[in-house]
């Protein structure tokens, strides 16, 4: 093993600048986990931060030759411990692969590499007009090579759609270091098998992404936002249902259990009633957002709604999605550790979902609140937990496994954004069946007939 080290780093150096490659234990051991919970992780045997194409493609041909695991990471925000290192690999840091490369106005694209950020993208088209909707809630640090490995969603996939729904192509350096591009730049294309969606949502298994083309939009209006607050859950998911049984297309619409609700008040004092069960909010981006928030404020309030307050303007809206981003934050102040649930289910199965997320805190003897982007049923069960306790720790996995059952049998999925990584291994198999597990590991030999790129996860 020594030996196979040794020449790993020596056969590393012949390619890559002196400071691409990290060798220091103390500093390698800090790249091995992602952001989720109950995840095992590895010991890299060496970091690698390259800034080309060409450097990426020597350290791919140098983990063939040695056979040697290589797991790609971008910022680590991930939930699913999809970036976490196998042991003794080659972790593959693409953060410093950060230029936008174009963006171009007239064909509506962006043309970047992995590392950039995606609010720094995200500010840069909206200098052009441009808007690039995917806004995972990491988005000041997740980088786009971490959202398409993911493919990860946000608070706007409602009306706008997830980070597949604007890759168009990508570049991609394959595992025994060839560069492979695939899609398109131009609005269509049906050029053979849609190699650019199977990339995307692959966590790194297949290839490691280099360079993406991202399709924009022109940038919306400025959105308004409505609060409504309700005295169960299950009325504010009947508003939900109402609101898109009607047609409306808001740009959020997203929603907060009793538990959430207290947490937030608990740490921020927001005022909200201790007898608001849940509370949903709902924004536009239409050319006239307030005539949009009447209707639905009417839609609430027939399902129940306790109060509904329309923002008047930017502030305003702001003001009212504090609470919302401030729900992890303040979920995380009630015990040690938390475990973030990801099922997402059909609309009209929301409320089921979260009254059976109830029962099963209630059965485990857990807090575990609840918020959910509901105009796209994707649910996000935050189980809190004492790390420290091993008793609590074990009821939490259970209460999580129970909780991704429950969405199953909902006819849902087990992630809608975040990914299987290690977390949700077992589940996979369960969702997709054998014969469905079967050709998605056919595809992953034909992609890494070797194994080496980031084992372990998926399958």
């Amino acid at each position: 093993m020594d030996d196979l080290l040794t020449r790993l780093h020596t056969e590393l150096r012949a390619g890559l600048p002196a400071e691409a490659l990290i060798t220091d234990p103390d500093v390698t051991a800090s790249y091995a986990n992602d952001m989720a919970s109950f995840c095992t992780a590895g010991t890299p045997a060496v970091v690698v931060l390259p800034r080309t194409v060409e450097q990426v493609q020597h350290v791919m041909r140098t983990a063939t030759a040695l056979r040697v695991p290589v797991v790609p990471q971008g910022a680590r925000t991930g939930l699913s411990g999809a970036a976490n290192a196998s042991e003794g690999c080659v972790v593959l840091s693409l953060v410093k692969m950060d230029r936008i490369l174009e963006i171009n106005p007239v064909d509506r694209i962006a043309v970047v590499e992995p590392g950039v950020v995606n609010a720094v993208l995200s500010r840069a088209v909206n200098e052009h007009g441009l808007y690039y909707p995917p806004d995972p809630s990491s988005w000041e640090t997740c980088t786009i090579g971490g959202n398409i490995g993911t493919a990860s969603g946000g608070l706007c996939c409602v009306k706008y759609g997830v980070t597949a729904e604007y890759v168009l192509g990508l570049d991609v350096v394959l595992a025994d270091g060839r560069l492979l591009s695939t899609g398109r730049r131009t609005a269509k294309g049906v050029a053979g098998y849609d190699l650019t969606r199977l990339f995307v949502g692959s966590e790194g298994s297949l290839g490691i992404i280099v360079g993406a083309t991202l399709a924009l939009r022109p940038q919306p209006p400025q959105q308004l936002v409505l609060a409504a607050e309700f005295p169960s859950s299950a009325a504010a998911c009947e508003a939900v249902c109402a609101i898109m049984e009607r047609g409306h297309t808001p740009s959020l619409l997203e929603l907060m259990d009793g538990t959430t609700i207290r947490a937030v008040n608990n740490m921020a004092n927001m005022g909200l009633p201790n007898t608001t069960e849940a509370l949903l909010l709902c924004a536009f981006d239409t050319p006239d957002p307030a005539a949009d928030l009447t209707a639905v404020g009417e839609l609430c309030a027939a399902a129940g709604a306790t109060e509904v307050v329309p923002a008047e303007d930017a502030a305003e809206s702001e003001l009212l999605l504090q609470a919302r981003r401030l729900s992890l934050t303040a979920l995380e102040t009630i015990k040690s550790a938390t475990m973030i649930d990801d099922v997402c289910v059909p609309r009209t199965r929301l409320a089921a979902m979260l009254d059976g997320t109830a029962a099963i805190a209630e059965k485990y003897e857990l807090t575990i609140g609840v918020c959910a982007h509901a105009g796209d049923g994707n649910t996000h069960p935050v189980v809190c937990f004492d790390q420290a306790d091993e008793d609590e720790s074990r009821r939490a996995r259970e209460s999580f496994d129970e909780i991704m059952a429950l969405g199953l049998a909902l006819g849902g999925t087990i992630t809608g954004e975040h990914g299987v990584g290690v977390l949700k291994k077992e589940w996979l198999a369960r969702e997709l069946g054998p014969v469905g597990v079967e050709l998605q590991q056919g595809i992953k030999r034909t992609f890494d007939p070797l194994g080496i790129l980031n084992p372990g996860k998926l399958f």
